[in-house]
């Protein structure tokens, strides 16, 4: 049997990592990299093993259960779920629940590329191995699989977390751009889950207000805001890196002529 089709078959069983690890035998983080494409060539033995987790339940429980899992609801979706979800479909899953996501604004779009544009020429420049990423690039922060966020900018110092398909792991640094529809679950929902996740720094861009809110979890206990002329700091690189924020804005005029 191949990851594809034991994939297949955790979708109409409905099972999750963890009762596989338990029927299996296998470790549940190795059964997390495989069925999320972290290990690409996982070991035979492995392999059957994980077999042997699907070919010892009844054939009569498979329909049973994959009855159930077509009617997950919110609060019980999984990666399989958001992976199945439309291409054209934008959305984020985050402890369970799919969120719907809008296209971006032209706004959004140009200050997330102009702030990845200066962490990229302070990394080079300083030839750091740090990496600057945006979206739509899939973060399956908690390493389970319940959370697959995007976030608009982000940047990762371990090399080994990021795949071929999606980041696994928390990044080191987080930007969400944000507008009224996601307001609230960049300020407090995504807010706690990257705290909680190990992200060292989370910035709120508010480009109506053209306010940043700087979270710097790993050394101070309060935000510290800046306003849309400032060049804010980067904590991650103890402040040698700089986002000009003034630069950013006065590019962006034309869009307000």
């Amino acid at each position: 049997m191949t990851v594809e089709e034991m994939k297949r078959q955790k979708r109409m069983l409905g099972y999750t990592y963890d009762k596989i690890a338990e029927l299996s035998g296998v470790p549940l983080g190795t059964v997390q990299k495989i069925f999320s494409g972290v290990t690409e060539s996982p070991r035979y033995d492995t392999l059957q093993a994980l077999e042997k987790a699907f070919k010892s339940q009844e054939g009569d429980r498979i329909e049973e259960a994959a009855a159930k899992y077509r009617a997950r609801q919110q609060g019980n979706y999984i990666i399989e779920d958001y992976y199945a979800l439309p291409e054209d479909r934008r959305a984020e899953l985050i402890d369970g629940i799919i969120y719907d996501m809008s296209s971006p604004t032209s706004v959004h779009q140009l200050i997330g590329a102009e702030i990845w544009e200066q962490l990229k020429s302070y990394i080079r420049n300083s030839k750091g191995k740090c990496v600057p990423m945006l979206a739509p690039l899939d973060v399956q922060l908690d390493c389970d699989d319940r959370t697959m966020v995007q976030p608009d900018v982000l940047v990762v110092c371990d090399r080994e977390r990021i795949h071929m398909n999606c980041v696994y792991g928390a990044p080191d640094f987080i930007v969400e751009i944000m507008s009224k529809t996601t307001r609230k679950k960049d300020s407090i929902l995504k807010l706690n889950k990257y705290m909680n996740a190990g992200v060292r720094e989370y910035w709120m861009v508010d480009p109506e207000s053209r306010k940043v809110v700087v979270y710097d979890f790993a050394h101070e206990e309060y935000p510290v805001i800046y306003g849309g002329e400032d060049k804010v700091p980067v904590g991650i690189f103890e402040g040698e890196c700089k986002v000009d924020f003034g630069e950013i804005y006065e590019y962006m005029n034309f869009l307000y002529e």
